[in-house]
């Protein structure tokens, strides 16, 4: 299943599950109508609680009354505990980057402020010079897990989601750290939904691109990760306690701005379009303030 948060304009903010051809949705008080079943407001209590499960027994009875077009989607996870990201993840951005991958996780956490829509726009402070784009295959951890070994690791997964890492170069840079950079406001765009783990039958083989004005920068595989999943979440685990709600973000490949050789930098007005298989797309304009 994919779910959604959504804002509709009679129905204030709810969540809703997306129909298999991606073109409508039906909304929680209409899944309770059709089932029968008294799923709770919050999002976060249906999908790790056990309520999603019941609804699936009724999934190929559902009827999708709204077009998605006429909703608002909003960032999947409200309030999350905690937002890990991995950095150098990638074998092939790793390369581009001069360095050698490390065989641990090497993290940062990324504020909730950060978490935008999935369409709309990232706000950039005009005092940043170099802004980069990084998308990534976002975990949505389902369950409380503490010191996991790496073959019962997905078991905590719940589901999946895009999420765009974006980068201040220039803070990156002059701190010698990551979180001052990648902690702005808006600036962990993601979604469009959460694909159930059940969709994705292999993690490790997901096709990632990215497009900024429709010009292809970042094209590659999660194939390419340096630590499968599995790993992630059990290195992790062994450090601090996973709970459900998290998001991990596993990396970015290679293509980002800042290892060109005339580095291609955001710029006030740019489009970045991530499309992730399985996962679906997300599109932010980049708006300099």
């Amino acid at each position: 299943m994919k779910i959604a948060r959504i804002k509709d304009r009679w129905l204030g903010d709810t969540y809703a599950i997306v129909s298999n051809d991606l073109k409508n949705l039906i909304t929680r008080s209409e899944i309770q109508e059709q089932t029968g079943i008294p799923i709770p407001s919050s999002i976060k209590e249906f999908m790790f609680k056990g309520w999603l499960n019941e609804v699936k027994q009724y999934q190929n009875k559902l009827k999708y009354n709204h077009s998605i077009e006429n909703v608002g989607l909003l960032a999947p996870i409200p309030n999350p505990p905690k937002i890990i990201c991995l950095a150098f993840n990638y074998y092939d951005h790793a390369r581009d980057a001069g360095l050698t991958p490390s065989d641990e996780p090497v993290i940062f956490m990324k504020p909730r402020t950060t978490l935008n829509p999935p369409f709309n726009d990232v706000i950039c402070p005009s005092f940043v010079k170099r802004l980069d784009y990084e998308a990534e295959i976002a975990v949505i951890i389902g369950q409380d897990v503490k010191k996991v070994p790496e073959n019962r690791a997905l078991e905590s997964v719940f589901g999946y989601m895009i999420l765009h890492d974006v980068s201040s170069r220039d803070i990156q840079f002059k701190d010698k750290q990551y979180t001052r950079a990648k902690s702005i406001d808006t600036f962990a765009p993601c979604g469009p939904w959460i694909t159930t783990k059940d969709e994705v039958a292999d993690p490790q083989s997901l096709r990632i691109v990215t497009k900024v004005n429709g010009e292809l920068r970042q094209n590659s595989s999660s194939e390419n990760m340096v630590l499968p999943i599995k790993k992630i979440i059990s290195s992790l685990s062994m450090v601090m306690t996973i709970e459900a709600g998290d998001i991990i973000s596993t990396g970015t490949p290679a293509g980002v701005a800042m290892s060109m050789k005339d580095p291609k930098y955001l710029k006030d007005g740019d489009v970045v379009e991530i499309s992730i298989e399985k996962l679906g797309t997300i599109r932010n304009r980049i708006v300099f303030q």
